[in-house]
């Protein structure tokens, strides 16, 4: 895993925006104060990939991420791994309740050529790539995939942070051998192990099933086979014979169709001719006919006479006169009545209206009167005001004051207002001008009551005249209209006439609907007695028709009961005379139904003799026979065959389980995996060992034995001593040998992605003289000059800082840190 790029964003100490571009910073240095932040980038990369920090505590610490004062925090990480680009971003939240939670994680696979300078131009997480997580439950193994190590073992080999930089010298050898597996891709092999036993599992059962289908196959034999080869020569011999005798019973079997056709064909003659009969009413159609023609005749003459009196009375209704104008006239006389009672009602009206005027009118010229003397007085009273004031200036001012504000004349505040003299003549013109305006403003409002009832008397009595000029100009013009006319009661004589007439048409008109409808309903019964008729020589014909094979008879038109009564007599005749037939022709049946059942007979024995059914067609009987036969014996030849390729089945997964058997033994010892990591650890304690010699100037080598790790003393006769006694400074050493020993030798021995391409140091180079501060500079320079790892350190020391190309230098102020790159 190598780091690209890192955005921080409420990210504890950075509380602003933070980008750090790693793009092409192969040996860097993270320098700065103590407490700037340099650990917290560390920090950050571990949480966007893992979602905890080793200083934390584990996951449950994740209310650390958040910086004081902030509700959010956001940390993207852009790393190659594998050749592959990847994005990580996790985003925590603080709720209402003050509980931190990650509100967003997740993982995408860049596209190839992604240029991470794009990232600052705002793209959406849509365009970054493939999602591959997008929850924090996704993200482990999304992670894992990707990086190849757990969080314990990328603490352990790639970001080295305080305190434990010498996780991996100290850890228990299953630890370190767990943490080297991973490393190695060694897990392949027991993945190889579980598989193979898988195999030869499988293997067993596909054995059983073999078996069990083996188990099925009865009759999977070469005898079997022979009996079914018999079995189809039998069949064959059968249908051969069975063929030889079908064209006889074929041959009865026409016969009896043919005597059977015959006395069908006999009963169907005397069945058509006993169906013949005359209906029940041929006799009575004729009669009815005539009837309703006299009925007929009867209703048209009534007809005529209704409508003679319809005409009678109409004409006597045309020389009655015009109904409406008789009533427009009556009306206009109603008119003329009430609108002579509206005015004389109106004229007293008028009269009230005007006395009630006057009186308002003089109402209100008292009101102004009364009025203008208030105001008068009002006016003397505020003279005889301004006279006081003048007179007592104090009295005035003291009217204005109030208790807690400033005096308008001094500024000083006032804290009591003195009370007013007792003879003070202000007192006495401001109560008299008070007196004055009430009375003043109540002789105003009086005015203006009566002022306003006044204006709207005006306006009634104005309404009431305009409506006594439309009435008395609406009664002279019905007064004109209604000159020549003659009185209410000759008008409703006249309409009461007209109105007997019209009851009198309607009542004709009645009677002439009344007569037409029996014209037509007689004239219906006519047409219905005459279609009878139709009908009984239509049903005459079509069953005379229907004996057309028999020539009857010609027949009489003009009388319908004669015509059935010749029809039905030939047809009795001739039904007689084919009675007399039938017992022959059931005899000729009966014979050849016999002959048919001797033959089926002889056909059925042989049948019997083979075991087999005859059927209604013993031909195609024997045919289905030899079909069965002969599939018996496809089967029986494919049964035998299928046997034959499941022992050869069976052969190749008992040699598939002892070769998957034989594997999985092998390997599930894991003496393969444990000579491997032992190969490996040789290879590393030895890497390791010589970078320690140079960083102690040839005192130390490190050793193992059993997984746990020694160094040999050189200063002190070669004393085998264990790690843990190490003093702090030669701890560092012996750590950074075996951390810079994976950077080294990883690459080449690991089968997987898990590899180490970068590394970043967080630890003890303060506890370092300068002779070894210079050896261990030195090493790490030829590390990174090597450009197949990025190397990283985090330090204050400047002699080491210093010796680094590329710097990120770390501030912090009151409000956040900040990241600066130089060199």
């Amino acid at each position: 895993m190598r780091p690209l790029r890192l955005d921080l964003h409420g990210f504890t100490v950075f509380r602003a925006d933070t980008t750090i571009d790693f793009t092409d910073a192969d040996f860097f240095a993270l320098i700065g104060p103590t407490g700037s932040g340099k650990s917290t980038v560390l920090d950050a990369i571990c949480f966007a990939l893992y979602g905890q920090v080793p200083r934390w505590g584990g996951s449950r610490g994740i209310g650390n991420a958040l910086a004081p004062s902030t509700a959010e925090a956001r940390v993207r990480l852009v790393f190659e791994s594998a050749g592959a680009r990847y994005v990580a971003t996790r985003v925590v939240r603080r709720d209402a309740r003050g509980n931190a939670k990650t509100g967003n994680a997740g993982l995408q696979l860049m596209s190839p050529g992604f240029d991470i300078n794009r990232l600052d131009t705002g793209m959406s997480p849509d365009d970054l790539g493939e999602v591959l997580a997008g929850t924090p439950a996704e993200m482990e193994q999304a992670v894992l995939d990707a990086v190849g190590l757990p969080y314990d073992q990328f603490t352990s080999c790639v970001v080295l942070p305080q305190g434990q930089f010498a996780d991996f010298l100290h850890a228990k050898p299953a630890t370190r051998q767990q943490i080297l597996v991973n490393l190695l891709g060694l897990g392949v092999y027991e993945e190889v192990q579980k598989r193979a036993t898988a195999r030869a599992g499988q293997a067993d059962e596909r054995l059983a099933a073999v078996d069990q289908l083996l188990a099925g196959l009865s009759g999977a034999d070469d005898a079997a086979v022979t009996e079914a080869e018999h079995l189809v020569a039998a069949r064959r011999e059968l249908a051969a014979t069975v063929a030889g005798q079908v064209p006889e019973l074929d041959g009865l079997r026409t016969a009896v169709s043919a005597a059977e056709g015959e006395l069908v064909a006999l009963d169907a003659e005397l069945a058509e001719l006993d169906r013949v009969a005359a209906p029940a009413d041929a006799g009575t159609l004729a009669r009815a006919v005539a009837d309703a023609r006299a009925a007929a005749a009867a209703a048209a003459g009534a007809v005529g006479r209704a409508e003679e009196q319809e005409e009678k009375v109409r004409g006597e209704l045309a020389g009655a006169g015009d109904p409406a104008a008789l009533t427009l006239l009556l009306t206009a006389h109603e008119e003329r009545d009430r609108v002579a009672g509206e005015a004389g009602s109106l004229t007293g009206e008028l009269a009230a209206a005007e006395a009630e005027l006057a009186k308002a009118v003089k109402a209100r010229d008292r009101a102004r009167a009364g009025a203008d003397r208030a105001t008068a007085e009002l006016e003397a009273a505020r003279s005889a005001y301004a006279e006081a004031q003048t007179a007592d200036r104090a009295a005035a001012l003291r009217t204005a004051l109030v208790a807690g504000a400033p005096c308008p004349v001094c500024e000083q505040p006032v804290h009591r207002v003195p009370g007013m003299p007792a003879g003070s003549a202000v007192a006495a013109a401001e109560a008299a001008g008070h007196t004055a305006r009430a009375a003043a403003d109540k002789a105003r409002a009086e005015l203006e009551k009566r002022d306003r009832d006044v204006r709207e008397r005006e306006r009634r009595l104005d309404r009431g005249r305009a409506t006594h000029d439309q009435l008395d100009a609406r009664l002279a013009e019905l007064t004109d209209r209604l000159a020549d006319s003659p009185g209410p009661a000759a008008l409703r004589r006249d309409l009461d006439a007209v109105a007997a007439l019209r009851r009198d048409l309607e009542a004709a008109g009645g009677a002439v609907r009344r007569a037409r409808e029996d014209a037509r309903r007689v004239r219906a019964e006519v047409e219905a007695a005459e279609d009878r008729v139709r009908a009984a020589w239509r049903r005459f014909d079509t069953v005379r028709d229907g004996l057309a094979q028999f020539a009857p008879p010609a027949a009489e038109r003009d009388d319908l009961a004669a015509a059935w009564a010749g029809l039905c007599g030939w047809a009795a005749g001739e039904a007689d005379r084919r009675r007399a037939a039938r017992d022959g022709v059931a005899a000729a049946v009966a014979a050849a139904h016999a002959a048919v059942a001797a033959a089926r007979a002889r056909i059925g024995a042989l049948f019997d003799a083979a075991g087999l059914d005859a059927g209604d067609d013993p031909q195609r009987s024997a045919a289905v026979a030899l079909e069965r036969a002969e599939a018996d014996l496809r089967r029986a030849a494919e049964r035998r065959e299928q046997a034959r390729e499941l022992r050869e089945r069976r052969a190749e997964h008992e040699r598939a389980g002892r070769v998957a058997r034989t594997l999985a033994g092998h390997l599930r010892a894991n003496n393969f995996e444990r000579w491997l990591l032992a190969e490996a650890l040789d290879l590393l304690v030895e890497g390791a060992s010589r970078i320690l010699r140079e960083l102690s100037g040839g005192q130390y080598d490190l050793v193992h034995d059993k997984g746990e790790f020694f160094v040999i003393d050189q200063h002190d006769a070669g004393l085998r001593r264990g790690v843990r006694t190490l003093s702090g400074g030669e701890t560092f050493q012996a750590s950074l040998a075996l951390a810079l020993a994976l950077s080294e030798q990883l690459a080449g021995l690991s089968t997987t992605s898990a590899s180490l391409e970068s590394i970043v140091l967080d630890e003890g180079f303060g506890t370092l003289d300068a002779a070894t501060l210079d050896t261990v500079a030195a090493t790490l320079e030829n590390l990174a000059a090597r450009g197949d790892r990025m190397v990283g350190l985090v330090t204050h020391v400047p002699a080491l800082a210093e010796r680094v190309p590329v710097r990120f230098e770390v501030r912090k102020d009151a409000r956040t840190a900040r990241v600066e790159r130089v060199g």
